[in-house]
């Protein structure tokens, strides 16, 4: 089938021929558009389904990620076979060999992360006021850059809700999804899952800080505001009741759990330990520093006292879940980069803007990290990405302000549902076991358009358009 889509079955049926070879070349294959249809159904899927039925989704979610990721390698090993694209790999070996390695490392990062911190107590003991709640949360989104907004919402999350016992509301925790789950983590690669596939990828580690910093200042700056002027509210009116609540006067907040907090920082520093191997030795390029990654999470996990386990009540699902999701993810996604690659310029998304709200408003009803990587590719046409292509386009003004864009419009958009970005779903829920009647999937999005998206508003406004 591939020899014949380089020659006599005419142009007419290329986007229907396995392989469509462009010109003949074993190296440059054209992508036919419907083999971007896994993707699209993967993600959909992880968005409709589980409102449809929690409980089908909830069994057979990895089915649905292995069958449509298996489509794809599947065509990719077959129709893509001709030697002679990377280092004598066929381009079907070389795309998938890449996203393996990618995927490994981002699964390693994000679930090692989560595993550690599960070992990591952090408690509160005092009364809960505006400023100290404010404090918190901006102490969360701080920590979100340094251990992910998955692991500084497993981390807090439970604190922050005890220490308000008696006085929590449904909107104390939404704001929490926004600050410390999403919009707090846009300072480091490490922070939010986007922009680690944005490192993987080649984009510098410090890049993010650098250009970013302000987004980062202006849009927590805002939803802290917005969230101390509701808790003052919810302060005054506490107040003013019959029966007030009480607390021990004062403060204090522990870090329980030595090992898990080494861990930690070692976690982080294996993010720099494949840039350093790559430039110092000729190793072939494979996943070291995530193969450090797993032993630490592993050993951390093995030394975790059991009472800081429970009383984090720790499970492996969240990482499980996440962990199957993207192997389909990661497979359905290498058809969709190399047609955005081929195919991106026509779509007419080219200033700051439409790139802001196009990947923000995909980020709010899908995974906010296959959008970005999408959007990226989008914005390289014709190249694909690498390494030296994203170096060349960082060093112009325009490519600068337009991964600015993209980066916002992935993170802080992820915010405005409970689908848009993983920790979402897993607040929501720790909140419903503990006693929180969290709004509706519809009832979230009526909270994000009226509080989350004029921040985002004004974002743009002040430093993107």
């Amino acid at each position: 089938m591939s020899a014949l889509a380089g020659g006599g079955l005419g142009l007419g049926l290329a986007w229907l021929v396995p392989g469509g070879y462009a010109d003949g070349a074993a190296v440059a294959p054209r992508v036919p558009v419907w083999l971007i249809a896994p993707f699209a159904l993967l993600l959909m899927s992880i968005a409709i389904l589980p409102l449809v039925s929690a409980k089908w989704w909830h069994r057979h979610f990895p089915d649905v990620a292995f069958f449509l990721g298996t489509l794809v390698v599947a065509y990719f090993l077959t129709a893509y076979s001709r030697p002679g694209y990377e280092q004598g790999l066929s381009y079907g070996k070389a795309k998938l060999m890449h996203a393996g390695i990618e995927y490994v490392s981002f699964i390693a990062l994000i679930g090692g992360l989560y595993v550690v911190s599960g070992g990591i107590l952090v408690s509160l003991r005092g009364r809960a006021t505006p400023l100290v709640n404010t404090a918190l949360l901006g102490l969360g989104a701080v920590l979100a850059n340094i251990v992910g907004t998955t692991g500084a919402s497993v981390l807090l999350i439970r604190p922050f809700m005890k220490s308000n016992d008696g006085r929590l509301r449904p909107l104390h925790v939404v704001f929490f999804i926004f600050i410390v789950s999403n919009c707090g983590g846009s300072l480091t690669p490490i922070g939010d899952p986007p922009l680690y596939l944005g490192f993987l990828k080649g984009v510098p580690f410090f890049w993010v800080l650098e250009n970013m910093w302000y987004n980062w200042l202006l849009t927590i700056g805002l939803l802290l505001g917005l969230f101390f002027a509701f808790d003052r509210w919810v302060a005054r009116k506490i107040a003013s009741s019959a029966d007030p609540v009480t607390a021990e006067p004062g403060v204090s907040i522990g870090i329980h759990g030595h090992t898990g907090v080494i861990c930690l920082l070692l976690m982080v520093a294996g993010v720099f330990i494949d840039p350093v191997i790559y430039a110092r030795t000729s190793l072939p390029h494979l996943p070291y520093g995530a193969v450090f990654q797993i032993c630490v999470a592993a050993v951390a996990h093995r030394l975790a006292p059991k009472d800081i386990l429970s009383a984090n009540e720790f499970s492996f699902f969240p990482v499980k879940e996440v962990g199957l999701l993207f192997i389909g993810i990661f497979a359905t996604m290498v058809p969709a980069l190399a047609y955005l690659s081929a195919n991106g310029q026509s779509l007419g998304i080219s200033s700051p803007t439409a790139y802001y709200f196009a990947a923000g408003g995909l980020s709010a009803v899908l995974d906010n990290a296959p959008t970005y990587l999408n959007f990226l590719q989008l914005a390289l046409v014709p190249e694909e990405i690498t390494k030296e292509s994203l170096r060349v386009w960082l060093s112009t003004e325009s490519g600068v302000r337009i991964l600015d864009a993209i980066s916002c419009g992935a993170v802080y958009f992820g915010a405005m549902t409970y689908i848009g970005n993983g920790p979402n779903f897993m607040v929501r829920s720790i909140a419903e076991s503990y006693g929180v009647k969290m709004p509706s999937f519809f009832g979230y999005v009526g909270w994000a358009l009226l509080l989350l998206l004029p921040v985002l508003v004004v974002q743009w406004l002040v430093f993107i358009r």
